[in-house]
């Protein structure tokens, strides 16, 4: 019953995830609540420009549709004009996505982008003007390094340029004109003072600041929207923005600093793509205003509690579509969204994580649509290298093995010595694969401590073996075979000293992949010929199994076979033990490497 519940319960929280917060009526130029901010998604359009990640119609109609789901204010379809396929892509996503209604009475707004001509503007309006709520976005550069260099313009040219194409835009029946000054980053701010009064009065609604070049520090850029909104004429009736590239790692921080500073409406693209270093990142700075907008934002309109409707459960599956479509993978360590975000391998993080959470996450992945249950601990938990004896022992009760003390610390130590070699950490197989591994090694006799083989076409596969014996001396020999495992067999053999028949031999990799774990079961049975002759107590009908498993498979071969021979010495001492006969321990009296020679001693201990 209480299983039941707490399954009720994780229903219900699940439910709550995936509800969609109020947002205020929607306004060209106004927004009732000065402390709602509006998510401009530009993935489809400047994310597009992003070398390598051109997209299909229905490629781009599915991601505005999953952008719709995750509650973005305004997608900025395309930019219509640059082709026949981008009219058509945005005009559909207008005709489609800008009008299904959701429940809650949420449709987005379709925005096309435009230069400031009128051919560029018919085409853009043409294009969105089938959604309910159709916006077109002009712009035109206002540094003076483009203006002289690019555009071989006066300022004043600009501004009328700027002027006429905010006047046709509404001339056309647009109500919703946002009009951005390219470059603002690195423009005078006392022209941009009189362009943006004056395409305020001719009609525009929405001001983009763009940091175009990723110039600006947060403090700069939050200093030039807070100047902006006290010196444009008419700024009280326009919504500012921000457009943030990625040059300098601060497109984030700049646009969260524009919010600081008045701006309410920040303009980014799934998982930061973009021109060259990309865009601010939709999804970072949606969580940052979850996370922190209720406290860190007191200064500009409002009372300082920024928040948007964006339905954060819709971020992962959304970032998993664009990359994919896009072919644009996120590097592993990307906020958020990458695949390392919520995964956790240093011992003493994870034995946080063990005890709470929220020691070192700052919010569940569940909020963000990363279903996590009960993989990896129910906390990320990535066993490798670093992991700590805790995380080993917990995801092994996890899976349902209930070592004691002893066999435990063995398991921990195979597992360091396995995941120093093994990148990207152990799976549940292989650590299933080390407990078995481990199974045959209590009390054992003999150890492998060294090996080396050398085969190929051309030469004889010889094996040099080293192993610790139980009289705590290491010995070693070199041996041929018909390949390598065969001359590490007869290498073994030779030192133990000990006449066996290899009945079965078998190896399946434990994941897949290059690095796997290689796991080995052999079966052993004694034979005529060899020291076991001498022992009438050993059945010559009696088999023993052993396991090995290792990323190298002629090392995970010789851990099996000493693990079998373990267990035929280990069994051979207790019959004679019951049978009140000298307990023979297997050691250098019956291990003769060569007939004749005694075994080389390299160490003791």
């Amino acid at each position: 019953q209480q299983q039941q519940q707490q399954q009720q319960q994780q229903q219900q929280d699940i439910e709550i995830l995936y509800q969609r917060r109020p947002r205020p009526p929607y306004i060209p130029n106004h927004i009732p609540d000065p402390d709602y901010v509006r998510i401009f998604d530009t993935t489809l359009r400047d994310g597009e420009q992003s070398p390598g990640a051109t997209l299909t119609s229905n490629e781009k109609l599915e991601i505005a549709r999953m952008l719709a789901k995750l509650g973005v204010d305004i997608i900025e379809a395309g930019f219509p004009i640059a082709s026949p396929d981008d009219f058509a892509a945005v005009k559909q996503i207008a005709d489609v996505v800008g009008n299904e209604v959701f429940e809650d009475g949420y449709v987005p707004v379709i925005c096309g982008l435009s230069r400031a001509n009128e051919r560029d503007i018919q085409c853009a309006w043409d294009a969105v003007k089938g959604a309910k709520y159709p916006r077109v976005h002009t712009f035109i550069a206002t540094s003076k390094i483009h203006m002289e260099t690019k555009l071989n313009k006066t300022p004043d040219q600009v501004v009328e340029i700027a002027v006429k194409a905010v006047k046709f835009a509404r001339s056309l029946g647009c109500n919703d004109v946002e009009f951005s000054p390219e470059d603002a980053g690195r423009s005078d701010p006392e022209f941009l003072y009189r362009i943006l009064s004056e395409v305020i009065e001719a009609g525009a609604t929405t001001l983009n600041i763009p940091d175009t070049t990723g110039w600006n520090m947060p403090w700069e850029f939050g200093g030039l929207i807070e100047k902006l909104r006290a010196n444009v004429k008419g700024a009280e009736n326009v919504i500012f923005s921000t457009h943030c590239q990625n040059d300098l790692g601060l497109a984030t921080a700049n646009s969260l600093a524009g919010a600081l500073n008045g701006a309410r409406q920040l303009e980014c693209t799934i998982n930061g793509i973009g021109e060259r270093a990309g865009n601010a990142s939709l999804e970072e700075v949606c969580m940052a205003l979850a996370l922190k907008g209720d406290e860190q934002f007191r200064g500009g309109p409002g009372t300082g509690k920024l928040y948007t409707a964006i339905n954060p459960v819709h971020i992962s599956p959304t970032s998993k579509l664009v990359s994919e479509y896009t072919g644009m993978a996120c590097q592993p360590h990307k906020a958020i969204v990458g695949a390392n975000a919520f995964k956790h391998e240093s011992g003493i993080h994870q034995d946080g994580m063990i005890k709470n959470k929220s020691t070192y996450e700052i919010m569940t992945p569940e909020s963000i649509g990363l279903m996590r249950g009960d993989s990896q601990s129910g906390a990320g938990i990535v066993l490798g290298k670093h992991s700590g004896r805790n995380a080993v022992g917990t995801r092994l009760r996890e899976l349902g093995y209930d070592l004691d003390a002893d066999k435990l610390n063995a398991v921990f130590t195979r597992f360091k010595e396995v995941a120093e070699k093994k990148k990207g950490g152990l799976e549940d197989e292989d650590l299933e694969a080390l407990v078995t591994d481990q199974a045959g090694l209590t009390n054992e006799l003999w150890k492998v401590t060294g090996l080396q083989v050398a085969t190929g076409m051309s030469g004889i596969p010889t094996a040099t073996v080293k192993m610790l014996g139980p009289d705590g001396v290491e010995r070693y020999v070199a041996a041929t075979g018909t390949g390598p495992v065969d001359a590490v067999y007869k290498a073994i053999d030779q030192i133990v000293g000990v006449s066996v028949k290899l009945d079965t031999y078998s190896m399946n990799s434990v994941t897949e992949g290059i690095e796997a774990l290689a796991c080995t079961r052999v079966v052993l049975s004694p034979v005529e010929g060899g020291p076991n002759d001498n022992n009438p107590l050993i059945s010559k009908d009696r088999k023993f199994s052993g396991s090995g498993s290792d990323t190298d498979i002629v090392i995970a071969s010789a851990r099996a076979y000493t693990s079998a021979l373990n267990k035929l010495l280990m069994w051979t001492m207790r019959r004679q033990s019951e049978n009140g006969n000298k307990v023979d321990d297997g050691s250098v009296g019956d291990a003769l490497p060569v007939a004749g020679s005694p075994p080389s001693v390299v160490s003791s201990r």
